[in-house]
């Protein structure tokens, strides 16, 4: 199945929709990726706003128990419609449990400062380095992502930094929109993994907020298009870790910022 079939929303009466939550994007026993309910909430909340003229700016996400596969619905407020922002907020239930609740911001395009002091990392282009994994062990969910690295390696090899990225698209051609690019802001592997010699633990998200900085599709984008990836961790304390993230069109646009906060569980 394609990425649009599991993100697909059937209406379920006023500001509500249920989805299916598919299997196939499990990080482990029970768990669904984090990246995938970002995903499905921001095609919720396009639906609820649904104006093409104010796409999403802002999205904060709280994990609050694992979403497993299966039927979810999604129940949306608008918390507030202004003249040229709308927010909102999305509860996301399994049965009577609530798995994910997030706030979200859209708004049109305006009048302001244009400028990016944040330049894509110099990288040779992707035609030219070869597709990593997902290897033997990685969650489910990593087997929809083509992955390229050309930043840091690659988990449990001992790195000096948790520092990891390269280019990735989805292994389905499809142009990337802001349903995508919220399931790329948690689509690459933790870079904490980095620092590790073997796997040792799981790493669930606690929160995710993505600012999305442009507006896609962007023109000109097509099916088969990189994107350029960077996630840095640089505090680990008390058993919590972040994640930074930056997401660049080829040509070097920032298209996403990401940051998220994780827990480092430790398996015994």
């Amino acid at each position: 199945m394609g990425f649009d079939t599991d993100v697909t929303l059937r209406p379920a009466g006023a500001g509500a929709f249920d989805v299916e939550v598919p299997a196939h994007w499990r990080i482990g026993p029970g768990a669904t990726n984090g990246g995938y309910v970002a995903a499905v909430l921001t095609r919720a909340l396009e639906a609820a706003v649904a104006d093409p003229e104010r796409p999403p700016r802002s999205l904060t996400v709280h994990y609050l128990a694992a979403c497993g596969p299966g039927p979810a619905r999604i129940a949306t407020t608008v918390e507030r419609g202004g003249r040229s922002m709308t927010t909102l907020s999305a509860r996301m239930t399994q049965g009577d449990a609530t798995v994910a609740l997030a706030l979200a911001a859209f708004g049109g395009p305006r009048p302001g400062l244009d400028f990016q002091d944040q330049p894509m990392p110099e990288a040779p282009p992707p035609e030219a380095v070869p597709a990593w994994g997902p290897v033997a062990g990685a969650p489910t969910f990593a087997s929809r992502w083509e992955h390229r690295v050309c930043i840091g390696g690659t988990p449990f090899t001992r790195a000096a930094q948790a520092v990891g990225g390269g280019w990735v698209r989805l292994r389905e051609p499809r142009i990337v929109d802001a349903a995508q690019l919220a399931a790329m802001s948690d689509g690459w592997y933790p870079p904490v993994l980095l620092l590790l010699d073997q796997p040792r633990g799981v790493v669930p998200t606690v929160d995710l907020t993505i600012h999305f900085r442009a507006t896609v599709p962007l023109a000109g984008a097509g099916p088969d298009d990189f994107a350029f990836a960077v996630f840095a961790s640089r505090v680990g304390a008390e058993g919590y870790w972040e994640s930074d993230g930056v997401i660049w069109s080829r040509d070097g646009r920032v298209l996403a910022q990401a940051r998220q906060l994780a827990i480092f569980r430790l398996r015994t």
